[in-house]
């Protein structure tokens, strides 16, 4: 009953209330002289620096969700639930250069999305065009995780309801406030607010690694106890280390989820807004502080089997809620005041990067659906305009997943979510590098991934749903005679990437047109105050031009 839970839900409430008031006030915080310009409203002004680019990354990368899924994978399964602190460690080394040179191109030509680059790059409206659907279709089920997040909180205190309406109405409230402060702030909101969410954050995980073991009998008890559960367990992949069989799907995880994660329009976003390029820089090589953080979340997982946690009912009858872990462990253990405070960092941690993933996504219909497609001479106010309109359809529509769809069935969505956006690798990050591949094998490529990979993930059951049960495909359906699985991402973008050659090969040997290249060797290079290039001058991705393939 939420009536024992009184004094957390008053903290709870207190923190939530006061960074909603940070949202509103955020509009005043570092005020443009013209909010209704997409560079103002859906960067920040491009004007983030060290600091607040740091905090903004970090909230929009570790969200409420990883602060919940995360351990509930080491309780669940164990060591396979590790895979995401390697891959949040060797992403950063991967990315440092190529996000320097999406920033100065960017900043040099005013793109606004990754597909804006694409467009001015490849000269394809069409390759742009599904890199923004691509974009968008991977971040809705993103943003609806998040309320996975609030969810395990609110339920954990007890305040549920009747029907579905009672019992998501206090998510349809926060995500109203949510929307209403992102509309009228902008990217500055989220960047404002990440300062309080990530320091509760460090503040409950730093408490929880000396506190909770001290009750619990140490580090040596907490591992016992895992060990011990996962020695009973039924599957024979579960234990707190890796065996034959998971350690393909364990690695090729790894990689693939590096390799996507900076591919998502909200992590784009958040680097397009950073002042220079010596703030990515500085980032790229800070960041990692979090994939600390992290490994130290993960082992809540632990801490909740030693302290014998058992997870709530889920949404069907004879399932439990395994994302309520992490909540009732603080119940358990922690004083009601600071079990508020912690509940607090993972609803909080929801909001910021809910508001920048659909900031992004907005960002990505208006400049490249709406402008290019409905409107080409819409001009810079339309364009905010019409950004803030979709960034609400886009809150409605996480809210909706969320109320009318299993809360299980949003987080095999995400899943499916990493395999769709690393079929934009080829074009946006390779793109930076290299015009090699020509633009139709770029498509074509994209459309054969994406098949191979949609097929692949159908293949795959798990204990509730014959299709679409995660991403890890059994090699056996190749036809090898082995128990192992591998991560669907990177079959499916590995055969993007040799189609798209392939077609490359036989449409320069055709003597196919290849479009203009609309960016410089220098454009890659530009940094703060070096000259912007205007319509007109250069072709850039707010060109009027007839659409090719």
């Amino acid at each position: 009953m939420w009536r024992d839970h009184l004094t957390e839900i008053i903290v709870f409430t207190f923190l939530f209330l006061l960074v909603s008031v940070m949202g509103f006030v955020a509009a005043r915080w570092r005020a443009p002289k013209d909010m209704a310009h997409l560079d103002e409203w859906g960067l920040g002004g491009r004007s983030f620096g060290g600091w607040i680019t740091w905090f903004l990354v970090g909230g929009d990368l570790y969200t409420a969700y990883t602060f919940v899924a995360v351990p509930a994978l080491m309780f669940g399964a164990g060591a396979a639930g590790f895979f995401a602190v390697p891959y949040t460690i060797v992403i950063y080394p991967l990315v440092f250069l190529v996000l320097v040179r999406l920033w100065s191109v960017s900043h040099r030509h005013g793109f606004v999305t990754p597909a804006d680059f694409v467009r001015n790059r490849f000269d394809s409206p069409v390759l742009a065009l599904l890199i923004a659907i691509t974009g968008i279709v991977a971040t809705m089920p993103y943003i609806a995780l998040q309320l996975v997040g609030i969810e395990a909180v609110l339920k954990t205190m007890g305040v549920t309801g009747d029907n579905a309406l009672a019992r998501h109405l206090p998510i349809i409230i926060a995500f109203a406030i949510l929307a209403a402060y992102t509309y009228q702030s902008g990217l500055r909101a989220p960047a404002l607010i990440a300062f309080v969410k990530d320091s509760l954050i460090y503040i409950v995980i730093l408490v929880a690694i000396v506190y909770l073991p001290y009750k619990l009998g140490g580090w040596g008890d907490i591992f016992a106890a895992a060990d011990a559960k996962f020695d009973a367990s039924p599957n024979p992949n579960d234990g707190i280390l890796l065996n034959g069989n998971n350690q393909l799907q364990y690695v090729t995880l790894a990689l693939g989820s590096a390799l996507a994660l900076f591919l998502y329009p909200h992590s784009i976003t958040g680097v397009l807004a950073s002042r220079n390029r010596d703030v990515i820089k500085r980032n790229m090589s800070a960041l990692p502080a979090y994939s600390l953080l992290l490994g130290l979340i993960a082992l809540l997982g632990y801490m909740a089997i030693a302290a014998g946690v058992k997870p709530l009912p889920g949404a069907k009858e004879g399932t439990v809620d395994s994302n309520t872990v992490v909540p009732l462990l603080f119940d358990q253990q922690f004083p009601d005041w600071f079990a508020g405070v912690a509940y607090a960092a993972i609803g909080i941690g929801a909001l910021v990067p809910a508001a920048i993933m659909s900031i992004a996504a907005a960002n990505l219909f208006t400049r490249n659906i709406y402008k290019e497609y409905l409107k080409r001479d819409a001009s810079p106010a339309q364009e905010a305009n019409v950004s803030k309109i979709t960034s609400l359809v886009v809150k409605v529509g996480a809210v909706a997943c969320i109320v009318f769809l299993d809360p299980q069935f949003s987080i095999d969505l995400q899943l499916i979510g990493g395999v769709i956006i690393l079929q934009t690798l080829p074009a946006v990050a390779l793109g930076l590098y290299t015009r090699w591949f020509h633009r139709t094998g770029l498509i074509v490529g994209w459309a054969v991934g994406m098949g191979l990979g949609m097929w692949m993930l159908y293949q795959v059951a798990s204990p509730t749903r014959k299709h679409f049960g995660g991403s890890a495909f059994p090699l056996s359906e190749f036809g090898f005679d082995t128990t192992r699985t591998i991560y669907v991402g990177i079959v499916a973008v590995a055969v993007n990437l040799a189609v798209a050659a392939l077609v490359t090969l036989a449409l320069r040997a055709a003597k196919v047109e290849e479009g203009v290249d609309g960016t410089t060797p220098d454009d890659y290079f530009a940094d703060e105050g070096d000259p912007r290039v205007t319509p007109g001058t250069e072709r850039d991705a707010d060109s009027a031009r007839e659409p090719v393939a």
